[in-house]
């Protein structure tokens, strides 16, 4: 199942959220800022991360510029727990099934979660198009 965590007043979670909808695909939303991930959850997503910590956190925000903290200083256990304190400094949405981790929104990017054989037959049509 698909899981995406969201903050209430982010663009670029409702476009991901309306994204999924118009192409039917089911997913469980967790609102991160009223149920803040646990130290546990940010491990497990940072196991998916391919640029680490850098990827995850936000760092032109005001949260992250406010806490004065060098991320890359800092121990894993360290920055862990500050994240899971401070779910505000989170890129978002953050969006990730079993396999598959994307954290923000890009339409070409989200297309990854698309089941496979529906990316076959657009990628099919694309190509017919191409070739008219």
């Amino acid at each position: 199942m698909l899981t995406i965590y969201t903050a209430p007043s982010c663009t670029s979670c409702k476009k991901a959220k309306k994204w999924l909808g118009d192409h039917e695909i089911a997913y469980d939303e967790r609102n991160i800022m009223s149920s803040p991930l646990s130290t546990d959850e940010v491990k497990h997503i940072l196991e998916k991360c391919d640029d680490g910590i850098e990827s995850l956190i936000s760092s032109r925000n005001r949260f992250v510029k406010s806490l004065n903290v060098d991320f890359e200083e800092l121990s894993l256990s360290e920055a862990v727990t500050i994240i899971s304190e401070n779910p505000q400094i989170l890129r978002r949405p953050i969006i990730m099934d079993d396999k598959r981790l994307h954290i923000g929104y890009n339409e070409e990017e989200i297309r990854a979660f698309l089941p496979r054989s529906v990316r076959v037959l657009e990628n099919d049509g694309l190509r017919l198009r191409d070739a008219i």
